[in-house]
């Protein structure tokens, strides 16, 4: 029998807001012990793998930065391929910035080659004025991700798709998307863990992005409960997850 390897949600599946999902533990032990690779997916691109890793760290749960894969990372590497050590004007914080930066671009508001839209704690308008007129002059449009609420402990707020359908609106350019549920996020993901589609398992609690982006990029997938899905709505989809578990503390490796 061939080791399976996993990619897995953050949010919804390992931690819900500052807590630790119960079980997720001992998943990630089970991991280690049997020496499965696994990395852990996240679309949020404020924050850096060091400050991912450290707020998994204070949750119990023993993942380093190498084993944390965003979706800002997956927009650098998506930049890379289009145009080598370019130049891009970047709304977002510093876990965006950096892996820009990192991928060799010059982060500039003088006639980019990219305009990239990130989640931020604060959307300025200022600078959204700015990536509108620098979009109708020629840069290329592109954003982390199409989530358009996010979670805060005071309950939703807008994310980067709300932004980025606003920009879209005032430029007439529709963005790409580099996070899931873009296969290009799964692939470039399986790429920095060096495995392939058919030996690795998608575990996630969203069926829109992380269910599909598995699905689509030919991985077995898992749907976990303990996240924003419920029993009920798994049926409202055309395409459905392999297995179905309350939390990952469930999963069989």
């Amino acid at each position: 029998m061939v080791k399976k390897n996993y990619l897995i949600d953050m949010d919804g599946v390992l931690v819900s807001g500052k807590k630790m999902i119960p079980g997720a533990d001992k998943f990630i032990k089970k991991l280690k012990s049997k020496e499965i690779r696994f990395l852990v997916l996240t679309n949020n691109s404020i924050y850096t793998p060091v400050d991912l890793a450290h707020r998994l760290q204070t949750n119990g749960l023993n993942i380093k930065q190498n084993q944390i894969f965003t979706s800002a990372m997956a927009t650098a590497n998506f930049m890379n391929t289009q145009k080598y050590k370019g130049s891009a004007f970047v709304i977002g914080e510093s876990g965006l910035n950096l892996a820009i930066h990192d991928a060799g671009y010059i982060l500039t508001d003088e006639n980019p080659d990219f305009v990239v839209l990130g989640e931020t704690f604060d959307y300025n308008f200022r600078q959204i004025t700015k990536a509108v007129r620098l979009i109708i002059e020629g840069a290329h449009f592109i954003a982390t991700n199409p989530d358009p609420t996010g979670p805060s402990e005071r309950g939703v707020v807008p994310a980067c798709g709300s932004m980025a359908a606003l920009i879209m609106k005032a430029s007439g350019k529709k963005p790409f998307f580099c996070g899931k549920p873009n296969p290009f996020m799964i692939r470039s993901a399986l790429n920095y863990l060096g495995v392939h589609s058919e030996n690795t398992v998608m575990v996630g609690d969203r069926m829109d992005t992380d269910i599909i982006a598995g699905i689509q990029s030919g991985m077995e997938t898992i749907l976990v409960l303990s996240g924003i899905t419920t029993q009920k709505q798994i049926k409202e989809y055309p395409y459905q997850p392999f297995q179905i578990v309350k939390s990952v503390g469930e999963i069989e490796v």
